[in-house]
C-alpha cells in the first residue's frame, strides 16, 4: 500500500487531543508532508498548521486529504461528509484509517466515481499475500516487541530507524498499523491480515535486502495479550528479525483491557520472544529495552534507566529522549552487523 502524498489532515469536529492522534502523529513525524489542516469549524482541535481548504491545499501541492481522528466506534459522521466531498471536488483521494470503509457511504462513492478520485482505507491489506515462505531472507531486520499493546513500539521503531539514517547506515521504516502507514506513506496493516497469512504478510513487507540494510519494523500486540497474540506471533515469525527491542511502560499493572492480567516483566518477554522466534531465525537476539518514561521526569526517568540496565545487562534507554543512553543502545543493535 503506498498513499498519494503530501496530505492535508482533516480534523472532523474533535475538540480533544486524544481523538486526533493520527494527525498528531503524522504532524510530529511527517511534518515535510503534511500541506496544512482542516475541520468542520474553527472551534476543534488545531495541530498549529496553516489552515486551508481542499482547494487551497489542492492548490499549493497536496494530493489527498487524511482523516486525522478516529471517534467512537470509528464512524463517518454526516457533520464530516460536505467537507470529504469537498475534498474529492478539489482534486484530493480521501485517506482513513478507521473501522468504517469509505466506500461504504454512498455519497462519497459516488462523489469519488464522478470525479475519479480514490477512496483509500488504510486498514485494506493487499489481495495478494502468500503464505509465508520460512526463507531466510538477505539484510538486516529489527523488530520492536512489547510487554503490552500502546506503549510506544511505533515511536521506538520510528526513532531507531531515523537514529540509523542519521549514523549514515541504510535503513528504512516497515509501518505495520495505520498511523505508521499514513507517516511512511506505505506498509503492510497486519492487524487486518488473515491469521494463516500474517507471517507472509511480514515477509512481504521485509523483503531481501542489501546484505548492509537494516528493516526496522513497527510491532503489534503483545505475545503476552490474550486479544492481540496472534498479530504478534505471525509479525514475529514473518520478520524473522535479527534483533527485538523490548518496548515497557514502567508504572502500568495490568494489560490494557485486561484488569486481571499483570503486565509480563520484561525478562519473561525477552525470553518469549527469543524463544518463540528462533523457529525462523536461530540467531535472533535482543538489542535492549526501550522504556516509555512520559510520566516521568528526566532526573527520575535517567535514573530508572540506569538502574533498570544494570539489573538486567543490556542497554536501557527512552528513544524519544535520546542521550548517551539511546545511542549505546543502537550500538548493540548494529553489534555484528554487515557493514
Amino acid at each position: 500500500m503506498e498513499l498519494p502524498q503530501p496530505y492535508l489532515l482533516f480534523l472532523g469536529d474533535v475538540t480533544e487531543p486524544t481523538y486526533a492522534k493520527t494527525a498528531f502523529g503524522l504532524r510530529d513525524w511527517a511534518r515535510e508532508r503534511c500541506i496544512g489542516e482542516w475541520s468542520c469549524s474553527v472551534g476543534t482541535v488545531t495541530l498549529g498548521l496553516p489552515r486551508l481548504s481542499p482547494a487551497q491545499a489542492r492548490a499549493s501541492g497536496a494530493r489527498s486529504m487524511v482523516i486525522g481522528v478516529a471517534n467512537i466506534g470509528g464512524k463517518i459522521v454526516d457533520s464530516w461528509l460536505p467537507h470529504l466531498l469537498g475534498a474529492l471536488e478539489a482534486g484530493l483521494d480521501v485517506v482513513s484509517g478507521m473501522h468504517a470503509r469509505l466506500g461504504d457511504t454512498p455519497a462519497l462513492k459516488a462523489a469519488a466515481d464522478r470525479h475519479r478520485r480514490r477512496l483509500i482505507d488504510v486498514r485494506t491489506p493487499p489481495s495478494n499475500i502468500p503464505i509465508a515462505s520460512g526463507r531466510k531472507r538477505i539484510g538486516n531486520r529489527l523488530l520492536t516487541v512489547g510487554t503490552d499493546c500502546a506503549l510506544g513500539k511505533k515511536y521506538t521503531a520510528l526513532t531507531i530507524a531515523r537514529a540509523l539514517q542519521a549514523r549514515g547506515v541504510d535503513a528504512d521504516f516497515r509501518a505495520t498499523g495505520q498511523t505508521g502507514i499514513m507517516i511512511a506513506g506505505a506498509g503492510m496493516p497486519m492487524d487486518a491480515v488473515v491469521a494463516d497469512f500474517e507471517a507472509g504478510a511480514a515477509e512481504m513487507l521485509s523483503p531481501d535486502a542489501a546484505p548492509d540494510h537494516w528493516d526496522v519494523i513497527e510491532g503489534q500486540g503483545s505475545l503476552s495479550h490474550p486479544s492481540y497474540a496472534a498479530v504478534s506471533l505471525g509479525l514475529l515469525h514473518g520478520s524473522q528479525p535479527d534483533v527485538i527491542v523490548v518496548c515497557h511502560e514502567p508504572g502500568r499493572e495490568h494489560l490494557i483491557g485486561h484488569p486481571e492480567l499483570p503486565v509480563p516483566s520484561i525478562e519473561h518477554t525477552i525470553e518469549l520472544n527469543l524463544a518463540l522466534g528462533r523457529r525462523t531465525n536461530a540467531a535472533i537476539r535482543c538489542g535492549g529495552v526501550s522504556l516509555n518514561t512520559s510520566q516521568l521526569s528526566d532526573g527520575e526517568a535517567r535514573r530508572l534507566i540506569a538502574s533498570e540496565s544494570q539489573r538486567l545487562g543490556l542497554p536501557v534507554a527512552d528513544p524519544v529522549r535520546g542521550g548517551d543512553e539511546f545511542e549505546r543502545l543502537l550500538d548493540n543493535c548494529l553489534r555484528g552487523a554487515v557493514s
